[in-house]
């Protein structure tokens, strides 16, 4: 067993490993000599868990010198700045309930330190530094954009900017979204995929912004192989949005025109449907999964087809006699059985939140994958039965859609 450490700093005390000691001790001067870079804390303890790793750079705003911690969970980054005591101790009980490793960068060395997975056994690495001292250090730093303003034709097509290459006045919030949508789709699905050429449907592709944005972030940033389809039922956006690929000579970004169901597509990577209104994000859904689609993306809106069949005669009657309060639980029971429905078919999914300026404030997301792992489809099916039952919901449109072929789930 390793020596315990009386640790005290400004009135605060914990008992840390003795090795621990020497982490904190080199921490804490690297701050008051203003020669602290950087921290990282990372290696999961479970490795379930959606927090992935945590960066700690310093900071001043309006209250003084914080420490800044990024939160990277897997589908957002969060936040949050504290005193420097408050550090010390979030950063101990990170290492003792989430994480194995940390490491300190500073002007004169990087400090490394590893915990066992009990934390009985802990290791510390000393070496030369690789990193500069932060000069910089307000606040707002600006966040990395995935997609470049000048000289970006496409972005002027869709008069997002101007020639110049300025985001014009009532189209800060729709940059703000091809940004953070980018940065949802590269962390939850292009991270994990392996394939040298990606085959990429979009269905209900509507404008174009997302489809654009994608296919440039790939093909021109990420340099992927890229194809991508977009499919619209509105003849005067496909051909707008064709002449604006060829112009931009976006050579595999293609638009049809045509209905999501009525639309014939195989061999798909990840097929993607934003704001499909009620039932055809259940039928792009549906085509994603006949496609054989590794990945299906979806945030869905206007969820009316379960609110019209809900016909709760329990006690639970007595709160969703309440239109509103109807209207939110129709919502989270559509999505919530899309999701089960997607598990019971071999897909492992998450169900999130995605800020979306261009319809609410607020939307679902729902991400599939497919799961390689064997799937309890009984049971999956006997839950989805049981909360059927309970709403007094005869079927989910996505379930007949699937009950016509192979993908049969009811």
């Amino acid at each position: 067993m390793n020596d315990i450490f009386i640790f005290e700093h400004n009135n605060m005390i914990m008992q840390i490993n003795d090795k621990k000691s020497i982490f904190f001790d080199k921490l804490l001067t690297a701050i008051d000599d203003n020669e602290f870079v950087k921290q990282v804390i990372s290696n999961k303890r479970n490795k379930k868990s959606d927090l992935n790793k945590v960066d700690i750079l310093p900071v001043k705003i309006k209250n003084g010198f914080r420490l800044s911690f990024i939160f990277h969970y897997e589908t957002k980054d969060i936040t949050k700045n504290y005193k420097t005591e408050e550090a010390l101790a979030k950063i101990d009980n990170l290492l003792k309930t989430e994480f194995q490793n940390a490491e300190l960068f500073t002007v004169n060395e990087i400090v490394r330190l590893y915990c066992s997975k009990n934390s009985n056994s802990v290791k510390i690495k000393i070496s030369e530094p690789v990193l500069k001292p932060v000069i910089n250090l307000n606040h707002d730093r600006k966040k990395q954009k995935r997609i470049l303003l000048k000289n970006n034709l496409w972005l002027q097509e869709l008069d997002v900017t101007t020639s110049e290459g300025v985001i014009k006045k009532n189209m800060h919030d729709k940059y703000r979204q091809i940004n953070k949508y980018l940065e949802i789709i590269e962390n939850t699905v292009i991270k994990k995929i392996s394939s040298d050429r990606l085959k990429i449907v979009d269905a209900g592709s509507g404008k174009g912004y997302l489809t654009f944005a994608l296919y440039d972030y790939l093909k021109n940033s990420l340099k992927k192989d890229t194809e991508i389809t977009g499919i619209e039922f509105r003849r005067e956006l496909v051909d707008k949005c064709n002449k604006i690929s060829e112009k931009a000579g976006f050579n595999d970004l293609n638009f049809i025109q045509g209905t999501i169901i009525d639309s014939e597509f195989s061999d798909t990577d990840i097929l993607i449907a934003l704001h499909a209104c009620d039932t055809a994000t259940d039928e792009a859904v549906y085509k994603g999964i006949k496609s054989g689609a590794q990945f299906i993306v979806a945030a869905p809106c206007c969820q009316k087809q379960i609110r019209k069949e809900m016909n709760v005669t329990n006690s639970m009657a007595s709160i969703l006699k309440h239109g509103i309060l109807k209207e939110r639980q129709a919502v989270i029971l559509t999505d919530g059985l899309r999701a089960l429905i997607l598990e019971a078919l071999g897909y492992k999914t998450k169900v999130f939140e995605f800020i979306s300026t261009e319809h609410t404030p607020k939307n679902i997301m729902i991400v599939a994958e497919k799961n390689a792992e064997k799937t309890d489809t009984k049971r999956i099916l006997n839950n989805i039965s049981e909360i059927k039952k309970i709403f007094g919901i005869e079927s989910h449109y996505l379930e007949k859609l699937l009950s016509a072929d192979k993908n049969r789930v009811t």
